[in-house]
């Protein structure tokens, strides 16, 4: 099953989508109706879920954010967040505890994305010149805690936690721990 589920833990998506979408529906300036007739569903299936009272397929929601001119994160990120470089909310849910998806971030990409697994022994580093324009990095660790190194500032990510950052500007990865590090890290372009 591949819908959108409540979660105790975090606030409600639904609430988020429900928002979302008739805000933006209205800004496009779509009945119910209109919208639904472009994204391929029911007026009462938009109707539920502009009153939250309905899991969502992600494929609907994909759906709808294509009809309403939007990425799909601008359907399940928290209304009042000014980028989309930290969502962080679960837009799945399986039948076990365990089984879940969390959009982290999302951003445009013009030409291309690179994924790539990185580790570093303790007390490694690796220096990075400045990317291209507009170029930006989505890291996530996934053991031990990385040190990034940024023009302005630096930053601590433990394991499990990400961040996004635009790489146009000289910048680091560092192993300042005893064990090893490994995250993932995205390239946009």
């Amino acid at each position: 099953m591949s819908n959108i589920l409540h979660n105790k833990e975090r606030p409600d998506v639904l609430v988020h989508v429900a928002a979302n979408v008739r805000r933006l529906r209205r800004t496009a300036e779509f009945s119910q109706q209109a919208l639904a007739e472009r994204a391929g569903v029911s007026r009462r299936m938009l109707v539920n879920i502009e009153k939250g009272d309905i899991n969502v397929s992600l494929g609907t929601l994909d759906r709808i954010a294509q009809a309403l001119g939007v990425h799909f994160y601008a359907l399940v990120q928290p209304p009042d967040s000014p980028d989309s470089a930290h969502i962080n909310e679960v837009a799945w849910a399986g039948r076990a505890p365990q089984s879940h998806a969390t959009l982290l971030a999302s951003k445009p990409a013009r030409h291309e994305v690179e994924l790539w697994a990185w580790s570093l022994a303790p007390g490694e580093r690796y220096d990075s010149p400045a990317d291209g324009a507009d170029w930006h990095e989505m890291l996530l660790v996934i053991d031990g805690t990385l040190t990034l190194y940024l023009a302005d500032r630096t930053l601590t990510i433990a394991a499990g936690d990400f961040h996004v950052f635009p790489s146009d500007q000289p910048h680091g990865y560092a192993n300042h721990t005893d064990r090893l590090l490994k995250f993932m890290r995205n390239v946009l372009y």
